[in-house]
This record gives structure tokens, C-alpha cells and sequence, in this order.
């Protein structure tokens, strides 16, 4: 993850940006030849617009915990731009399911997690709000790595190479620019509201686990149910390796330097990344652009 360079803006203000995205046009493999690499990314859509919801949802809860002004106004902006993020992804699953790639074994799964595993409880007092804290350390987590691929999405030069469809790159850079842009707000409002350094890193630990096992089984699935290569080929470690020296995907020396920092006792996300990078993105994206934002 890129360091912070002294240039960057103390503070953006964060709104929601209402982009809308033709997928009409959309090839099965929109990394040109490269299945291994498209699906790698495609796995974000199948967890994207649950995963999304539920830090809507969990976020509205913490927002009456939180005194400081600036903080509140950032948790709603936060909201807008999440909100926005599932339901954008939401079309992409949406035109797989309609043209011979069924998401819905897969997706159902991830529902039940989000929903049910890591749902509302029926608990009150001091109970409910260890819940609650529990799933903003997650989600704090869990908004690292995304802010490290939202930053690589960004970088990545190699996708534009390799003539990835550019509708759907600017979908993921939008969300990888507004990633970067609200980074620090989930690990702000666990501060707040806790703050504990060993609850941190315990959830750092299990999103890592549980999201790499996901993307191991969303991987196998999406190339199993792919209906051009008709489960005649199945992922590879190679293929990981490959794709990410050609800069298609993250490579694995990529993902595991991102990690350390989250465990830095003064680790804070405004330390790695570009929001200016990321501002001047959402300021030529085409999408944000035909919202009018």
C-alpha cells in the first residue's frame, strides 16, 4: 500500500456519487483471454453487494454512539457511498445471472454469513453493544484490504494494457477511488466508539482467514459455472502467480505486505494510500461524470 506523501488533502468530504453502469455490452471474460484473472476480480461482485449492505446497516447502529460532529458527518457519507457501491455491483451479478453464469449457489451463501452469522442478535445492554463492537473491528479490518485493492485498482496500467472492458474498469476504479477516499472512517469509528489494540488485531486475523477461503471457493465456483469454458478449467496456483507478475491481478508478495501495517499499535489508514490519487480518479471517471459528480 502506497505511503501518504505530504501532498495529500487533510480531509475530503465525503457524498455518494449516483453512477449507473450499462452492462449490456459486458464480455464473459472482459479481461481479454485471461478467465483466471477476470473471475479473480469477478469474485468481489459475488460478496460486494451483501457485504456492503451489512456495513450499511451496522454503521446506522454505531451512528448514535459517536459525539464527534465531524466523525458522524463522515460515518454518513460513508453510508451514501456504500450503499451506492452494493447496488452498482448488484447490476453486475444481476447480467451474469442472465447470461449463463448462475451466481445464485454462491450468493446465497454469502447472504446467510452476512445475514444470519454475522446479523442483528437478539441481545440488550452491554451485550448488544459488545456485538456491535465486535463488527466494527471487522469491518475496520476488513476496509483495509479494501483500500489497499481500491489503490491497486487504481495503479494497475496493465488492466488498460490488456484491454479490459472499460465500463467495468471504471466501476471498480470508481469503487476502489472511493475506497481510498473513506479508508480511515471505519477504523475511526472502532477507535471511537473501543479502540482496544488486541480486539483490532484478532479481527484483522479472521477477515483475513475467512476472506481468503471465500476467494478460494468464489474462484473455483465462478470457473466451474463459467459457461464459455464449460468446467473445463479449473484455478491454478500458476495461474495466481502468472496473473500477477503480468500485473492483472494483486500479486501475492502484494497482499501479504499489505497486511503488517494494520498491526502498528499506531497504525492509522490515512498512512498508506493516495487520496489524491483517488479525487482525481472519481474527477475524469465517466460514470461520476454522467451523474453530474
Amino acid at each position: 500500500m502506497t505511503e501518504t506523501d505530504p501532498g495529500e488533502p487533510d480531509r475530503v468530504a465525503l457524498h455518494a456519487r449516483d453512477v449507473e453502469f450499462d452492462w449490456s455490452q459486458l464480455p464473459m471474460h472482459w479481461i481479454p483471454g485471461e478467465p483466471f484473472a477476470t473471475h479473480w476480480i469477478n469474485f468481489l461482485h459475488l460478496v460486494l453487494p451483501e457485504g456492503e449492505r451489512w456495513f450499511v446497516e451496522v454503521f446506522k447502529q454505531a451512528l448514535p454512539l459517536i459525539s464527534d460532529d465531524r466523525l458522524a458527518e463522515d460515518v454518513r457519507g460513508f453510508v451514501g457511498q456504500e450503499a451506492m457501491h452494493a447496488e452498482s455491483h448488484q447490476g453486475v451479478v444481476d447480467h451474469f445471472d442472465a447470461h449463463g453464469l448462475d451466481t445464485r449457489p454462491f450468493v446465497d451463501q454469502v447472504r446467510w454469513m452476512f445475514r444470519t452469522t454475522l446479523g442483528d442478535r437478539p441481545l440488550r445492554g452491554k451485550r448488544a453493544e459488545s456485538w456491535l463492537v465486535q463488527r466494527l473491528a471487522l469491518i475496520a479490518a476488513i476496509e483495509h484490504i479494501t483500500a489497499f485493492l481500491g489503490q491497486w485498482i487504481l495503479d494497475a496500467e496493465e488492466l488498460d494494457v490488456a484491454g479490459a472492458d472499460p465500463t467495468m474498469l471504471d466501476l471498480l476504479r470508481w469503487h476502489g477511488a472511493e475506497e481510498v477516499e473513506h479508508r480511515a472512517v471505519a477504523f475511526e469509528v472502532y477507535q471511537h466508539v473501543h479502540g482496544r489494540y488486541p480486539q483490532r488485531c484478532l479481527s484483522m486475523l479472521l477477515a483475513a482467514g475467512v476472506l481468503t477461503v471465500l476467494w478460494v471457493r468464489g474462484l473455483r465456483f465462478l470457473m466451474a459455472s463459467d459457461p464459455v469454458l464449460r468446467g473445463k478449467r479449473k484455478p491454478r496456483w500458476r495461474d495466481f502467480l502468472r496473473s500477477g507478475r503480468l500485473g492483472l491481478t494483486p500479486s501475492y508478495r502484494q497482499l501479504l505486505a499489505a497486511l503488517p501495517a494494520y498491526f502498528r499499535p499506531g497504525y492509522h489508514p490515512s498512512q498508506h494510500g493516495s487520496t489524491a490519487r483517488a479525487v482525481d480518479y472519481l474527477a475524469t471517471s465517466p460514470a461520476a461524470l454522467a451523474a453530474g459528480q
